[in-house]
């Protein structure tokens, strides 16, 4: 497995040690490079690390200066470079469908009751493999592969449990769903020895649809309403009976494509993500559009029936608990490096809101209220009359003003005639 660390160079000048860190590179798992450059020679030595060095690196100089690297599954510039051309990808091949369940199907063997990695499935890679693709429930899913192999063969740098996982909540938002909160960094597993067993994932027909669902999803320590907001991604895609045993080999909803025709969709629009599915699930008019017996269970249970009311009604309270439900299941038995995983969200946060201007208000700069005496009230009053005005009539707001000017044109007046 390729480690992808943030390499340090260290320059010796004068016997002190000066770091500093170059771009990230990707390295082979047996053995890791330090360059050092010296003040006496421009000859570069590389020094080799051992394979358990390569994770976490500390490297002493002289006077006791330590340099250290930290190293990522997953290199994120290349993981960002390589979501751009799944979305080239996508606008010409159609494949979202696909891709969505890839991602589905490496993460769904999860079983929470072990805790052994890679033991406990799970988001680890290991469907790249011959033997777990050709468990039942994948098949079809070498061709995903061979859509994504000259991706990863690109970008090196990047694993096989983060491409599956980026390809299909890339397709999700690519389609029209909702922004998927994605962290990134899971570690690949190394062979096909370390595949979980066949029987981990859900079947379409079980005796009792309800009850398999939730041994399925529970195992992987989902919910009731995760296993419906799930259930929802079948808005996306088609059934082909030579692969699944279940649909129509064509319908006229997909006869003509896009991409390769026939299979059965669950809904008219299958290469557009929305609540189309617990509408149509729910009202069944339509013989050309699929209607799986666990898909029929989400309006029949009565805990799955809340949900799925709730979404047939409400796309942006599907949208907000799918995006949600798809993130938990991304990340189940996932081995993350570093820890707490990263993000490739290249959407620049928003600017900071400008502060509104302070509305002036002219008592906070007064030093307070003076009231006119009675007599000055008076005199104004005598005044306004003189003027014309009504003794039964309040003054008008602008009688000050007027008064000023009256003042102000006797004043120009008289300084006029006194030269």
């Amino acid at each position: 497995m390729a480690t992808n660390c943030l390499a340090p160079t260290v320059a010796l000048s004068g016997g002190i040690a000066t770091p500093s860190l170059s771009p990230a590179t990707t390295t082979r798992p047996s053995s890791l490079s330090f360059h050092f450059l010296s003040s006496s020679s421009t000859s570069l030595k590389a020094l080799r690390l051992s394979h358990h060095q390569k994770r976490s690196m500390v490297h002493h100089v002289s006077r006791g200066t330590a340099v250290t690297t930290k190293c990522f599954a997953s290199d994120p510039a290349q993981l960002n470079s390589a979501r751009q051309d799944i979305k080239d990808l996508l606008k010409t091949t159609f494949c979202h469908p696909i891709l969505v369940r890839l991602g589905w199907h490496d993460a769904g063997t999860y079983n929470k009751n072990i805790e052994e990695w890679p033991q406990c499935g799970g988001a680890n890679g290991s469907l790249r493999f011959d033997v777990e693709q050709k468990h039942a429930a994948n098949a079809g899913l070498v061709n995903a592969m061979k859509l994504l192999q000259p991706i990863k063969d690109k970008y090196a740098g990047v694993t096989y449990a983060d491409l599956f996982q980026l390809a299909s909540a890339t397709a999700v938002e690519e389609a029209g769903g909702p922004k998927i909160p994605m962290k990134y960094g899971r570690v690949d597993v190394d062979a096909p020895d370390q595949c979980p067993e066949e029987g981990r994932l859900p079947d379409a027909g079980p005796p009792s649809p309800a009850s398999h669902l939730r041994d399925v999803f529970y195992r992987m320590g989902l919910t009731d309403k995760d296993i419906v907001a799930l259930s929802g991604a079948h808005t996306l895609g088609r059934s082909r009976p030579e692969r699944s045993g279940w649909g129509k080999p064509e319908t006229k909803y997909t006869k003509d494509g896009p991409g390769a025709p026939g299979g059965q969709s669950w809904t008219v629009q299958w290469l557009r993500f929305d609540n189309s599915y617990f509408k149509d699930i729910k009202e069944r008019r339509d013989e050309d559009l699929l209607v799986l017996p666990t898909d029929a269970a989400l309006f029949e249970d009565p805990s799955f029936k809340v949900y799925a009311e709730k979404y047939a009604v409400d796309e942006k309270a599907f949208f907000d608990d799918y995006a949600e439900a798809h993130a938990k299941l991304s990340n189940l038995g996932a081995k993350f490096d570093p820890p707490e995983g990263f993000s490739i969200n290249d959407e620049p946060p928003p600017p900071p809101a400008a502060a509104a201007p302070e509305k002036f208000v002219a008592a906070k700069y007064s030093s307070g209220k003076r009231e006119l005496s009675d007599s000055m009230k008076q005199k104004i009053r005598a005044e306004y009359e003189g003027l014309g005005g009504s003794p039964n009539k309040p003054l008008q707001s602008n009688y000050f003003l007027n008064i000023m000017i009256v003042i102000a044109v006797l004043a120009i007046l008289t300084s006029l005639l006194g030269n």
